[in-house]
C-alpha cells in the first residue's frame, strides 16, 4: 500500500480501506467499503498540508454537481488530523489507459460518443457554477472497457487545488513546473489564459481542455505536443492540423471533419469564440454515430483488401475500408463492432490494438 493507509484500516469508524487505487498530484486514492450503507467508495485524502487546507471547501463545491457524467461526491470527513473525500467508486479505466494507450487513433463513432457525454457533464457542472480547471485524460473515467458504458468526469473536488499548484508552477518558472506532477500532466490540455494568467481561468478554459483531449483521441497526437515545449505552441497562433490520412475513407471522413472542426473551435485563442458547454451538447446531438457493442478478436486471414477476424472461434469478415487507423495483418489484435451478413458477420469499424 502507498500513502498513509493499509488494507483493513478504518477511517472515521465508517470507511474500511480495501486497497490502494492510485494517486494524483494532490491526493491518494483508496477503494474503501462504506460499512454504514454497504457500498464501495473511492476514498481520497490529500498528500500534503497545503492540499489539506482546501480539501473541505473543494468537497463542498464538487457536491453541487449531480449528473451521470460526473463522479458523485458522497461525503467529507476529518479523522486523525487528515481530511477525506468519499466519492462514487468507478470500476473502470481512465481515458489514458482505457483508450489512448490501447489504440493508435480512435474511430469517430466512439469519439463522438465520448465528446457528447463529456460535454453533458461539463454543461451541468458549469450550470452549477463549478469550473474544473484540471481536465485531462487521467481525470476522465470510462466504464465497460472498449464498450464505454459510462463516461464520468472526476476530481472536481480538487480542481481548485490543482489550479493553485499550476499558479505556483507558473510563477516559479521551469523548475516549479518540472517538479509539479499536476502541472506536467495538465500542460498539454491547458488553455492560453490558464498559462498566462492562471487566476483568471473560467468556464472557457474547461472547454479548451475538452477540445484538446478530443483532438488527441481522434488523431492519436496531442494538439500542441508535450512538456514545456507545449507552452510555446499553445501560446502561438498555430492551429493543430487534421492528418489527411484520417479522411482517406469516405465512411469516416464526414464525422471526422465535424469532430475536428468542433474541437478546433474549443481551442480558439479568443475566449469568446469558443462554444459554451451547452453549445457543445447541442452540436454533439447533431452528430450521427452508432452505439454498438464492441468486440475483441485476432486477425486470422488478412488478404489484399479483406480478410477474417477470429472472435471466440467464430469468423467475422472485414474489408480494409472499415479499418480506422493503421492497417492490420495476420495475428494483430483488433477491436470492432459487427453486423449480420451472409455467411459471416461483417466488422465495422475495426481498430488495431497496440501491442
Amino acid at each position: 500500500m502507498i500513502g498513509p493507509h493499509s488494507s483493513g484500516d478504518l477511517v472515521g469508524g465508517r470507511y474500511e480501506i480495501q486497497k490502494y487505487v492510485g494517486e494524483g498530484g494532490m491526493q491518494f486514492v483508496y477503494l474503501a467499503r462504506d460499512l454504514v450503507l454497504g457500498r464501495n467508495v473511492a476514498l481520497k485524502t490529500p498528500k500534503n498540508n497545503a492540499a489539506q487546507k482546501r480539501f473541505r471547501r473543494s468537497a463542498v463545491v464538487s457536491a453541487r454537481v449531480n449528473h451521470p457524467n460526473v463522479a458523485k461526491t458522497l461525503d467529507y470527513l476529518e479523522f486523525d488530523d487528515r481530511s477525506y473525500l468519499a466519492e462514487e467508486f468507478i470500476d473502470g479505466n481512465d481515458l489514458y489507459n482505457g483508450l489512448l494507450r490501447k489504440f493508435y487513433e480512435v474511430d469517430p463513432y466512439l469519439v463522438a460518443r465520448l465528446f457528447h457525454n463529456l460535454s453533458k457533464g461539463l454543461w451541468v457542472s458549469h450550470d452549477a457554477g463549478v469550473v474544473h480547471r484540471d481536465l485531462k485524460p487521467t481525470n476522465i473515467m470510462l466504464v465497460g472497457n472498449v464498450n464505454i458504458e459510462a463516461v464520468k468526469i472526476t476530481d472536481f473536488g480538487i480542481a481548485k487545488l490543482a489550479d493553485e499548484e499550476l499558479t505556483e508552477a507558473a510563477v516559479g518558472g521551469e523548475d516549479s513546473i518540472t517538479n509539479s506532477q499536476t502541472a506536467v500532466g495538465a500542460l498539454p490540455y491547458m488553455s492560453p489564459e490558464a498559462i498566462s494568467d492562471p487566476e483568471r481561468t473560467a468556464y472557457p478554459s474547461d472547454v479548451w481542455s475538452l477540445g484538446a483531449m478530443i483532438y488527441e483521441v481522434l488523431t492519436g497526437s496531442k494538439p500542441f505536443g508535450t512538456g514545456l515545449m507545449a507552452i510555446t505552441e499553445i501560446l502561438s497562433d498555430k492551429v493543430p492540423p487534421l492528418p489527411p490520412k484520417l479522411l482517406d475513407k469516405p465512411q469516416f471522413a464526414d464525422l471526422v471533419k465535424r469532430i475536428y472542426t468542433l474541437a478546433i473551435r474549443c481551442m480558439s485563442r479568443t475566449v469568446t469564440d469558443r462554444p459554451t458547454a451547452r453549445d457543445l451538447v447541442r452540436e454533439c446531438e447533431e452528430f450521427c454515430y452508432p452505439i454498438e457493442q464492441r468486440y475483441l478478436g485476432v486477425v486470422r486471414d488478412a488478404r489484399y483488401r479483406w480478410g477474417f477476424i477470429s472472435e471466440n472461434g467464430t469468423d467475422v469478415f472485414y474489408h480494409n475500408d472499415s479499418i480506422y487507423g493503421p492497417n492490420i495483418r495476420d495475428n494483430d489484435s483488433v477491436c470492432f463492432s459487427k453486423f449480420p451478413g451472409g455467411g459471416a458477420d461483417r466488422a465495422h469499424p475495426v481498430m488495431k490494438i497496440k501491442s
